[in-house]
């Protein structure tokens, strides 16, 4: 489940392009995903992945919160229980993350992390079960987003303006390094969007430098080719195979 969060968080991606001024990620949005593998040559639906958004205060400052949960669904917990949770506070307008938290637990292995983001740097503190608490504090660029935000800050980007094949390269933050990924436009495609009915959708690919993803235009994303641009369909290859998210109910948008 850690390699599909990557591959969600890596094709839901954030660049340097032109951003419409339209468009903001609302409070209280809901998305729901039935994540699949290919068992056997059978797409089989193993787990949910939820995305939820709502503002919380403090005594200085308003903070969208990004909300990610993955569980396995409770028929397969007895083979391979998993249920994970990341969160990222951001800047409302600007999406620019401020604080990023994950806790992990996929059949009994944990792991808990925080990355406190403050200008270009950022502190990381990592507890694995059984292993002391780690700290680590690293450079990043302006633009670099960890795997929560950088679910939304895509949905900014004026899509619309794209070519056919423009591609762009940036970074993103994950398990306390930095990782370059490249993003593709490969057209428009109409898709299944759950509650949503049929939507024409922006067909993205998306490649980075890691042993995670396989294949040439394999791993790919469908944003509704609208101004909100909810992801809908998500599909991912990986060296011991390939699976898909597809989303099953929007609220909130």
């Amino acid at each position: 489940m850690k390699k599909i969060l990557f591959i969600v968080a890596t094709v839901l991606i954030f660049c340097s392009f032109k951003t419409e001024n339209n468009v903001a990620i609302p409070s209280g949005e809901k998305l729901v995903f039935a994540g699949s593998y290919n068992m056997s040559g059978l797409m089989t639906q193993l787990a949910q992945v939820t995305l939820s958004t709502d503002i919380v205060s403090t005594s200085k400052n308003s903070y969208l919160h990004l909300n990610c949960e993955l569980a396995t669904y409770a028929k397969w917990d007895k083979f391979f229980k998993i249920r994970d949770l990341y969160e990222s506070y951001v800047d409302p307008i600007t999406l620019k993350p401020s604080l990023y938290k994950r806790s992990i637990d996929e059949g009994g292995w944990t792991k808990k992390e925080k990355y406190v983001f403050k200008g270009n740097s950022v502190t990381s503190t990592a507890k694995k079960r059984n292993k002391p608490e780690t700290t680590k504090t690293f450079t990043i660029g302006g633009s670099t987003q960890d795997v929560v935000s950088v679910m939304y800050k895509l949905r900014t980007m004026d899509l619309a303006k794209m070519k056919t094949g423009q591609a762009q390269s940036f970074t993103i933050v994950f398990d306390e390094k930095q990782i370059p990924v490249t993003i593709k436009l490969l057209g428009l495609e109409t898709v299944s969007a759950g509650n949503l009915g049929s939507k024409s959708c922006y067909k993205l690919s998306i490649g980075a430098k890691t042993d995670v993803l396989k294949g040439k235009d394999k791993n790919l994303i469908y944003l509704t080719a609208d101004t909100k641009k909810v992801p809908v369909l998500m599909k991912f290859s990986i060296p011991v195979g390939t699976g898909e998210l597809k989303l099953t109910s929007a609220t909130g948008i």
